[in-house]
C-alpha cells in the first residue's frame, strides 16, 4: 500500500484559509456559511483515506455510502481517462453515445420486473426529482391533473432539490427551508426500535399499513400520485423496516393505482449484496427505483431512474402524443459516467457483490457485539450499512439534551485512533467500502468501540451523563 504523507503545518493553514475564505460546503448553519473549514482529505486507497495531518482512517461512511469498490481503484482510473479520450460529451437532446446505451441495457437486465427503462440524471436528488416529474406528467397526460400528491415517510431522506427535499421526513430540513409542502403526506416512520411501548413489532407492522391505507381513504386514491420510500432509511439511522411492511405497502399502491417509488439511491449497486435491492431482498418490484452513489462507487457524478415499461406504453396510448415531458439536464446519460458505470459493475459482478453477501452477517454481527456498552441503546442493518444508535437518555429514549455532544465526541475519538464516523446527531452510521475485509470489519469495530467507551468515560466525569439505571 503506498503511504502518503500529510501537509505541513504551513500548507494546513492555507488550505483552512482558503477554504474559510472562498468554499460553502453542504448543509452549513448560518453562523458559518462562507467561513468554515471542514477536515481535509489529501488521498484514498482501498478502504482508506488519508487526511491533511498524515493519519490513515478506514473510510467508515465510504464517502457517503458511495464509495463501493474502495478508493484508488485503477481499472476505474483507466476508464475515465479512456472514454475522456475518446468522447468526452455529446448533447443527450439530440444524440446518444455508446456507453449509456450498453448500460442501459445491462441496468435493465438486473432491474425487477418490466423496469427496462432508463432515464439518467447527475446525482440521487435529480434521480428523486425526475421520478416525481414524471409522476406529475404521467397523471397530466392521462388526464387525471388533481393525482399529484406524493406520500413519503417521517425520518425518511430523498434529497436537496425543491421537490425531493419535500419529502425529507426529518424535522430539522425544514425548520428554515421551504418546500412543497402542500403536496406531501408524511406517514409515521417505521422504526421498530421506536415503536409504542408494548406493542410487538408484527402489530406496529399492521399499525403502519393500516395508516396508509387510511390516508388513501381520506384523501383519496384520486388525488394520490405515489408513494415513495427508501427500503431501508439511510440517513433516518438505517432503520429496517419490519418484515412484510413494503410488500404489503406495495399491494396498498397496486391496487389504488399509485405509483411506488423505490428509492435505491444508497440501497442499489451491492449495499446489501446485489445491483438492485428491492426484489432480491425485499421481494417488491416497484413502478420506478431511483438509483445513484454506488452506481460509479463516487467516481463520477451519476443517478437516474429505471421506469417501468407499462408506464411508458400507458403514455405513447394516450390521446396526447404530443405531450412534452419537458425535462432534462446538460449531463444527462454522460459518457464518461456511463462508462465509468460499467466498469464499476464489472467489478461488481465479477467478485465484489459476492464478497459483500459473504462479509455481511460477519459485519452485522461484529457491530452487534456493541450493544454491551452502555452507552449503546441498539445496533441495526443489513448486508454492509449498520447504524450504532446510542441513547443517553434510558428512561424517555429521546436524548435530546446529549445528542449532538455524544456524536461529535464519538467521532473526534474515532478520527484520533483511525476510523472516520457519519455521526447522525447520536447515531453512528458506517457503512464501509464493500472491499471491506473481515480483519478490517475488526479494525472497524474495535476503534469504534473504544470510540464509545472514551465517550461515556468523559461524559461521566463531567457529570452530563448518568449511565444506565
Amino acid at each position: 500500500m503506498r503511504k502518503v504523507k500529510g501537509l505541513s503545518q504551513q500548507a494546513r493553514d492555507a488550505f483552512a484559509e482558503s477554504a474559510r475564505a472562498h468554499l460553502i460546503q453542504p448543509w452549513p448553519v448560518a453562523g458559518e456559511i462562507g467561513a468554515e473549514s471542514r477536515g481535509g482529505i489529501v488521498s484514498g486507497n482501498g478502504i482508506y483515506v488519508t487526511d491533511i495531518e498524515g493519519r490513515r482512517q478506514i473510510d467508515g461512511p465510504a464517502g457517503m455510502w458511495c464509495t463501493n469498490v474502495g478508493h484508488g481503484c485503477e481499472p476505474i482510473a483507466r476508464t475515465l481517462y479512456e472514454q475522456a479520450m475518446a468522447l468526452s460529451y455529446n448533447s443527450p437532446w439530440y444524440t446518444a453515445n455508446d456507453p449509456s446505451v450498453r448500460l442501459s441495457e445491462r441496468l435493465a437486465n438486473h432491474a425487477p420486473g418490466d423496469l427496462n427503462h432508463v432515464f439518467y440524471t447527475t446525482g440521487g436528488s435529480s434521480a428523486v426529482e425526475t421520478a416525481l416529474r414524471f409522476m406529475q406528467f404521467a397523471n397530466n397526460v392521462l388526464g387525471r391533473a388533481d393525482k399529484k400528491m406524493i406520500v413519503a415517510r417521517q425520518g425518511a431522506y430523498h434529497g436537496s432539490t425543491y421537490l425531493s427535499a419535500s419529502l425529507n421526513g426529518r424535522p430539522r430540513d425544514h425548520d428554515w427551508m421551504d418546500s412543497a409542502g402542500e403536496l406531501v403526506i408524511k406517514l409515521t416512520c417505521p422504526n421498530p426500535f421506536r415503536r409504542p411501548a408494548g406493542v410487538s413489532v408484527e402489530a406496529f407492522c399492521d399499525m403502519l399499513v393500516d395508516e396508509f391505507r387510511n390516508t388513501i381513504e381520506t384523501y383519496g386514491a384520486e388525488r394520490i400520485g405515489a408513494f415513495i420510500a427508501e427500503p431501508i432509511m439511510a440517513s433516518g439511522g438505517v432503520i429496517v423496516p419490519p418484515e412484510g411492511y413494503l410488500d404489503r405497502m406495495r399491494a396498498l399502491c397496486t391496487e389504488h393505482d399509485i405509483l411506488f417509488i423505490a428509492d435505491e439511491v444508497v440501497t442499489a449497486f451491492g449495499r446489501l449484496g446485489h445491483v438492485f435491492a428491492s426484489k432480491e431482498v425485499f421481494g417488491i418490484e416497484p413502478d420506478i427505483i431511483t438509483f445513484a452513489k454506488g452506481v460509479t462507487s463516487g467516481y463520477f457524478p451519476l443517478g437516474g431512474a429505471m421506469i417501468s415499461s407499462r408506464l411508458l406504453e400507458r403514455l405513447r396510448q394516450s390521446n396526447h402524443a404530443d405531450a412534452m415531458f419537458a425535462h432534462g439536464l446538460t449531463y444527462s446519460s454522460h459518457p464518461i459516467g456511463c462508462a465509468v458505470a460499467e466498469t464499476n459493475l464489472d467489478l461488481l459482478e465479477g467478485g465484489i457483490l459476492a464478497q459483500a453477501r459473504a462479509n455481511a452477517p460477519y459485519f452485522q454481527a461484529q457491530l452487534k457485539s456493541l450493544e454491551d456498552l452502555p452507552l449503546v441503546g441498539e445496533v441495526r442493518g443489513l448486508g454492509l450499512m449498520a447504524c450504532v444508535e446510542c441513547v443517553a437518555d434510558r428512561e424517555s429514549n429521546n436524548p435530546l439534551a446529549l445528542d449532538l455532544e455524544v456524536g461529535k465526541r464519538i467521532d473526534a475519538h474515532c478520527q484520533q485512533l483511525g476510523l472516520l464516523v457519519r455521526p447522525l446527531i447520536h447515531m453512528c452510521v458506517m457503512s464501509p467500502p464493500l472491499t471491506i475485509s473481515r480483519p478490517q470489519i475488526d479494525d472497524l469495530v474495535s476503534i469504534l468501540r473504544q470510540g464509545i467507551s472514551l465517550t461515556q468515560d468523559e461524559l461521566t466525569r463531567e457529570g452530563l451523563w448518568k449511565g444506565c439505571p
